[in-house]
């Protein structure tokens, strides 16, 4: 057992001293100042979606007004190639959600009178329009997925043309003229209707609220709960989450400030439990919002922090590998402003961000290995220290954020810092950490011995 323990701390070891960072440059930004914030918190801007029709990348945000495309494919020319109007606009307007699927791309609304629209994209970047715009099934909904094995959308919380409501809506889109409703659920024995859903031929992973995380089995008349995790630690609103891609795992995100994101390990879905809990480790009061994961990298839109990722390959000790701060405002009260959503399954790797504020990024990855990250000026000395240790940065760098961590990966502190800091370590144990230093430009890992 004892040369079991040494193995995975040796592991965790090697893993931050071999860890690519992901250095992320802003390659496009798009905010429109005639659109109006909405009621709350003044936010105009909301969901992000992508994809690539015809050999060009687009993206897709929501804003208080409607649906805007764009066309990324040189995504330093980016541009604005069509407007849709939503069913109900206007600064009432707080969520829309999108999803795309053979060309066609879905769109809902959580507030108002809206509808359900479909928009024909298949010839993109030259045309586009609207092809089916209804509230007989679809008035209102918070989120939508596509299981595009069996060809169902999937709506939560929905509300419809006759003012009912459902927990979850299942649409027959094979053809996107003219959906079809399959059925409606209600989780047995819950509180709260389906928050969010991510589907795959016919099993359904939800995220239902303060009732918590349920699978479900979708593929009968009458679906069926094939596992469920109601009880885990810092359980808050279950918000979010996504699978990897072998379906080992899934991140969760509970959306209440200074929560943390968990691990799951789905590999048996009638046994679903929490492998390690992690958060953006800049703020008591931060809050994650969205999640996608993509090659054993989870991206995070954090309310305020902007994107955050890390490394998910050993689930056990999750590490934060890049980030960007889309927000440009400096405060954590309890308020939902800052990033929406991430989009990270572009051809390129080019990263889609919606902020609530500052609205459409498109950022690029750079990875930098250790040794580029010895050539980058930030020094700190002494190493190893004894009592105080101060950080020195580049004279063009101003403002930066920094994390500790011990051996175990367990968080010390978390700060911002300008320029020249000295740090106190005095009050630390003997032994090995991570610091942890990072902004729009730089996000580099260091050993730091305190003997």
């Amino acid at each position: 057992m004892k040369y079991l323990k040494f193995l995975f701390y040796f592991l965790i070891f090697q893993k931050l001293n071999s860890q690519q960072i992901i250095n992320y440059n802003q390659i496009f930004n798009w905010t429109n100042d005639t659109l109006v914030g909405s009621y709350v918190y003044d936010n105009i801007y909301n969901e992000i979606w992508g994809g690539e029709i015809n050999d060009i990348e687009f993206a897709v945000i929501g804003s208080t007004a409607g649906t805007h495309i764009f066309d990324i494919s040189e995504p330093e020319n980016s541009s604005e190639i069509f407007f849709f109007p939503g069913s109900h606009n206007g600064p009432h307007v707080i969520h829309r959600d999108y999803h795309d699927y053979n060309g066609f791309l879905y769109t809902v609304c959580d507030e108002g009178n809206g509808s359900l629209q479909v928009i024909d994209i298949r010839n993109l970047p030259y045309s586009a329009n609207i092809i089916y715009d209804s509230d007989e099934f679809i008035k209102r909904a918070h989120n939508i997925f596509i299981d595009e094995v069996s060809n169902k959308l999937y709506a939560c919380s929905v509300r419809n043309g006759q003012n009912q409501s459902s927990s979850i809506v299942i649409l027959d889109i094979n053809n996107p003229f003219l959906p079809l409703k399959i059925m409606d659920y209600e989780i047995p024995e819950t509180s709260y209707s389906a928050h969010d859903i991510w589907v795959n031929n016919d099993t359904g992973f939800v995220n239902n609220g303060y009732d918590g995380f349920f699978v479900i089995n979708f593929s009968s008349a009458n679906p069926s709960i094939i596992g469920s995790l109601t009880s885990y630690p810092d359980k808050g609103y279950n918000h979010s989450g996504w699978p990897n891609s072998d379906m080992s795992l899934y991140v969760m995100a509970d959306e209440n400030w200074g929560y943390d994101l968990k691990i799951l390990d789905i590999s048996d879905l009638e046994n679903i439990n929490v492998i390690s809990t992690f958060n953006s480790e800049i703020h008591e009061n931060s809050i994650a919002h969205n999640v996608m994961v993509k090659n054993n990298l989870a991206y995070i839109s954090y309310y305020h922090d902007g994107l955050q990722v890390y490394d998910i390959s050993i689930p056990e000790n999750p590490t934060k590998v890049g980030s960007f701060n889309s927000y440009l405002l400096d405060d954590h009260e309890e308020t939902y402003r800052g990033a929406w959503g991430v989009y990270s399954f572009l051809p390129s790797n080019n990263i889609l961000i919606s902020d609530m504020q500052f609205g459409l990024y498109v950022i690029g990855e750079n990875y930098l290995n250790i040794e580029q990250i010895k050539n980058i000026d930030i020094r700190i000395f002494p190493n190893p220290s004894y009592s105080d240790i101060k950080i020195i940065f580049p004279n063009n760098q101003n403002i930066y954020y920094i994390s500790l961590t011990n051996f175990l990966g367990k968080s010390i502190f978390n700060k911002k810092i300008k320029n020249k800091k000295n740090i106190t370590i005095s009050n630390l144990d003997k032994g090995i950490y991570n610091i942890n230093i990072y902004n729009h430009s730089i996000n580099m890992n260091k050993k730091l011995i305190i003997q």
